[in-house]
């Protein structure tokens, strides 16, 4: 039986559907908008969830009706919220370069995957642990987990020669 842990954003209080759609061990650390860093102290923390409980795959995950996600693509209600503020900047940033590449009906997934892209990039890089991390999004009116576009999709920006 292999052993996961699930960052998720509280928000979007899947704990209970991850355990009826992956019947593993799983664990869940918890960030407003998955905004978890990969600073040397939480790595360091994870790192020894991670041995203690020989986990063997991470995952990033959001809904795709995250209310912080979707606050940070609309009205920043939530923008003054205690470490948001970069996360924020992430998605404005992406949901830019998305408009000009992207039909609109792709918009949201292409954002998200893009953000859970580099998180999962980011504890690749510092990590130095095996265990396999990937993304993956909640569809809601689907009731289904879908793995993330490839970062080769999700791009930061684009130029024509």
């Amino acid at each position: 039986m292999s052993k996961n842990l699930f960052f998720l954003c509280p928000t979007d209080c899947l704990e209970s559907v991850i355990n009826n759609a992956f019947k593993n061990e799983n664990y869940f650390y918890t960030s407003l908008g998955n905004s978890v860093t990969s600073d040397i102290k939480t790595v360091e923390h994870i790192k020894k969830l991670i041995i203690k409980y020989n986990i063997d795959n991470l995952y990033f995950v959001l809904s795709d009706h995250n209310q912080i996600i979707l606050d940070a693509l609309g009205r920043q209600l939530f923008l003054d919220t205690r470490g948001l503020n970069d996360t924020y900047k992430q998605l404005v940033i992406q949901k830019q370069y998305t408009d000009e590449l992207w039909r609109k009906e792709n918009h949201q997934f292409v954002v998200l995957s893009y953000f859970l892209n580099k998180k999962v990039k980011a504890f690749q890089d510092v990590l130095n642990i095996d265990v396999t991390i990937s993304g993956k999004i909640f569809k809601k009116r689907e009731n289904m987990f879908r793995n993330i576009y490839s970062d080769l999709i999700c791009l930061e920006r684009h130029a024509l020669n």
